[in-house]
């Protein structure tokens, strides 16, 4: 192998690890489902870190980077109530699809999730999925399509939660904070939108 094919080996093992944990989390049912998705996304980000370091310098934290990221995580949140009316409209199983997503998160309290995907999970995600897997992408193929390749491996692994709504969901939310950091170049915005949009739709207004 090529010293280039040497360096995309460990990327690679941690796409691997992530369907592994990704499978875990929805497809078995041992354990709350908040608990083992925050675990997944903060072993993924610590290992992120540990393989580049450079995602430690890549926060860059502002006034714009706050504003962006609250803008950003309302006009997601409209996206996602303007494609829920859609797809219930559209589909038969998209309503029950979606209470689905909801379900799995019964019986742990509101604000013990609000505090999970705020501070470990919104974070964690982006720190490997954006700021590691699309960075790393980027660099070997290029802006645009590692941004398609990420975004695709981003939803794909969610496949195991046998829900057409929440892969479709995955997509749209992963072409979406991806094409930010693409843009901007800058970790922050990104976990603050992922952090605030996630936190809002699950635990603040939800839309069951």
């Amino acid at each position: 192998m090529t010293p280039a094919h040497l360096r995309f080996l460990p990327l690679a093992a941690t796409v691997l690890l992530a369907a592994a944990l990704w499978f875990i989390t929805f497809a078995l049912e041992w354990a709350s489902f908040w608990i083992k998705i925050s675990l997944s996304a903060a072993l993924l980000a610590g290992i992120a870190i540990v393989l580049d370091p450079r995602a430690r310098h890549e926060f860059g934290w502002g006034g714009r980077a706050v504003a962006l990221g609250l803008a950003s995580a309302a006009l997601l949140y409209l996206i996602f109530w303007t494609g829920r009316t859609i797809s219930i409209a559209i589909f038969d199983f998209a309503g029950r699809q979606i209470g689905g997503i909801y379900h799995k998160g019964a019986g742990m309290p509101m604000g013990v999730i609000a505090t999970l995907l705020f501070f470990v999970t919104g974070p964690s995600e982006e720190i490997y999925w954006r700021g590691y897997l699309q960075r790393s992408l980027m660099e070997r193929f290029g802006r645009w399509p590692g941004w398609a390749a990420a975004t695709a491996i981003y939803a794909g692994v969610h496949i195991w939660s046998f829900n057409f709504m929440l892969v479709g969901a995955a997509a749209v939310a992963g072409a979406f904070w991806g094409a930010m950091y693409a843009r901007t170049g800058s970790l922050a915005p990104v976990i603050i939108s992922h952090a605030v949009w996630s936190t809002v739709i699950f635990a603040v207004a939800p839309m069951p």
